[in-house]
């Protein structure tokens, strides 16, 4: 049985963060590697009882969709080896768990587009006939599917959990993108669309 990794130990590389799951190293000034461990996490707490191999079933499904995907969305992939940049004693800790990254500025902002009203979107239904500001159609249920896909992006907060940005709000595109102009906005708008397009084509 594979041993679980709660959390990586690398002196080879200089550590940036450790997040719910990932753990950051910088790779000189332009790459990041990233290292997926075993934890695991509900409602923003980590549980202490790591889950073996989780790590890296995590990266290959993400690897697995980046390269699935590029046409649509672009990603942060560099193409080298994860086990090029740490100690010969160290590759245990990132094979198959880890990915070598482009260090870029993130947008924090989670594009969520919904394609079913449930959750959170349920909820401000029941209040308002609306998610997120998008008004929707009188007599849907919970689990109901959209007329359309609508776009709720969520904005993401450093630590902690995602908060919604309501689309009619007149300052939308700052609140969600900080730095990013409305170039990038449409960018990330079209992005989503088209991968729930896919998505829906798919199914």
């Amino acid at each position: 049985m594979t041993k679980a990794l709660h959390t990586s130990a690398l002196t080879s590389l200089p550590l940036l963060a450790r997040g719910k799951v990932r753990d950051n190293y910088a790779v000189g000034v332009d790459r990041l590697l990233m290292v997926a461990s075993d934890r695991i996490s509900a409602f923003d707490v980590v549980m202490g009882e790591p889950i073996p191999g989780k790590g890296a079933q995590l990266t290959q499904m993400a690897l697995f969709w980046f390269d699935k995907l590029a046409h649509i969305c672009p990603n942060h992939l560099t193409g080298d080896a994860p086990e090029t940049v740490v100690k010969p004693a160290e590759v245990p800790q990132v094979k198959d768990r880890a990915m070598l990254v482009k260090r870029l500025k993130p947008i924090m902002v989670e594009a969520v587009v919904r394609g079913y009203l449930a959750g959170s979107g349920w909820k401000e239904y029941q209040d308002s006939q609306s998610v997120c500001g998008v008004a929707l159609p009188a007599g849907l249920k919970n689990a109901s599917k959209l007329p359309e896909p609508i776009f709720t992006p969520a904005a993401k907060a450093a630590v902690g959990e995602l908060g919604n940005v309501r689309n009619q709000d007149a300052s939308h595109a700052k609140a969600v993108l900080g730095w990013a102009t409305r170039p990038v906005e449409q960018s990330i708008l079209d992005s989503a669309r088209s991968l729930i397009g896919l998505g829906l084509v798919k199914i």
